[in-house]
């Protein structure tokens, strides 16, 4: 069994002597509306951070800029300048954008000197106007489902750029870089028993797993705990991702989340189909009926609770807005804590073995049978 050597100096708790926790979830593409899944993660993720500041010093760090290197995000926009010139997109909505992407998917794609210019300008925080119009509508979104903005529409380059993540990498004896040969660069865990992953293809692409190990390698040494948050169908990527983290010293813990069926089926975004199933329809809809701290804890209980971790249960909007109209009733009757517990220790008791609190069981426990006055201090901090 081969030994390796923590990396990096040890996590250090913060002035209040708490651990330190950074959750990193995985970021969707601003090239489409938010589908019930992309609702899912991002309930999901929001509960975890604000159930776990009470207890931790808690950086929820998801950056756009990061992944713009990416080729779905470069490629779209070089696909859509191509086509359509300087289009003005402010006036365009989430689904006529979202067809443009399902075009571009459906598209042969770029040559790498084609999205050259792009990556740079992304390096410099340049973002094309299609994606802002996009993460401009996804805000009004946040902001009414009362979700916390990691900092949608600003410029958070990574702390290392690729040939620094890369050397680093090699410097643990993680990388089998070929590229001075003309070859890819590859994530070589195979003394672990994972298989070579490609990080950097031969003409200098990235994928979503590079951009990811230049975010985090510089920043998990500093922290006690890592949560990574992610699709479920990219678990090979997110171990390769856990496996070179805990080498730098915090324990990850890793939160796979089951997409949401559609009428039994799962689909990828890039395919469309959500019409009349995206954030805005759905806040909407459920907004005609309801006031916004119903609508909020109501979503939070469906996409969280009922929906749970899997992806057994098709999206069904009846069971929403029953969620909805469960929620007005909660907020109702909440009240103080009848048993004068503190907030602190009413969230402690949904951590296991990890820093952080789990959304399933906090928020299942406001749908369980044995409290019928919810505390409103937990609602207030947690849910709305």
């Amino acid at each position: 069994m081969t030994t390796l050597s923590v990396a990096g100096p040890r996590p250090r708790p913060d002035a209040a002597g708490r651990p330190r926790v950074l959750l990193a979830p995985v970021t969707i593409t601003p090239s489409k509306p938010l589908t019930p899944s992309h609702l899912k993660g991002l309930l999901w993720t929001d509960v975890m951070y604000r159930a776990t500041r009470p207890l931790a010093d808690v950086t929820y760090r998801y950056s756009h800029t990061t992944y713009h290197r990416t080729e779905q995000t470069l490629g779209f926009w070089e696909f859509l300048d191509r086509g359509r010139g300087a289009t003005d997109y402010d006036d365009f909505t989430e689904e006529r954008i979202g067809e443009l992407y399902v075009a571009f998917r459906a598209a042969e794609r770029a040559p790498a000197q084609a999205l050259l210019p792009y990556a740079e300008a992304a390096e410099r925080g340049w973002v094309h106007p299609v994606s802002t119009r996009v993460l401009r509508l996804w805000s009004r979104h946040y902001a009414a489902l009362g979700l916390h903005d990691p900092g949608l529409l600003r410029h958070q380059p990574p702390g290392l750029g690729l040939d620094a993540a890369l050397e680093r990498l090699t410097g643990l004896g993680m990388c089998l870089d070929q590229r001075e040969v003309g070859g890819p660069a590859y994530l070589d865990l195979t003394r672990f028993g994972l298989p070579l992953r490609r990080l950097v293809t031969a003409d200098g692409r990235p994928n979503y797993l590079a951009c990811a190990l230049r975010e985090l390698i510089p920043l998990a040494p500093d922290f006690d705990e890592v949560v990574l948050l992610y699709d479920h169908e990219l678990d090979s990527d997110y171990a390769q991702l856990e496996r070179v983290l805990t080498v730098l010293g915090p324990r990850v813990r890793r939160v796979a989340l089951g997409r949401v069926p559609i009428e039994g089926r799962i689909r990828s975004a890039r395919h469309g189909g959500w019409r009349g199933l995206h954030a805005g329809t759905l806040i909407d809809a459920a907004r005609a009926e309801h006031h916004e701290d119903a609508v909020r804890l109501g979503m939070r209980l469906y996409f969280i609770a009922v929906l749970g971790p899997g992806r057994q249960q098709s999206f069904r909007s009846d069971l929403l807005l029953q969620c909805v109209r469960r929620a007005a009733r909660l907020l109702d009757a909440a009240g103080a804590d009848p048993d004068g517990t503190a907030l602190q220790d009413r969230l402690a008791q949904h951590r296991k073995d990890h820093l952080h609190v789990n959304p399933y069981r906090l928020t299942s426990h406001l749908l369980g049978k044995r409290r019928t006055t919810p505390a409103d201090d937990l609602l207030r901090t947690v849910f709305l």
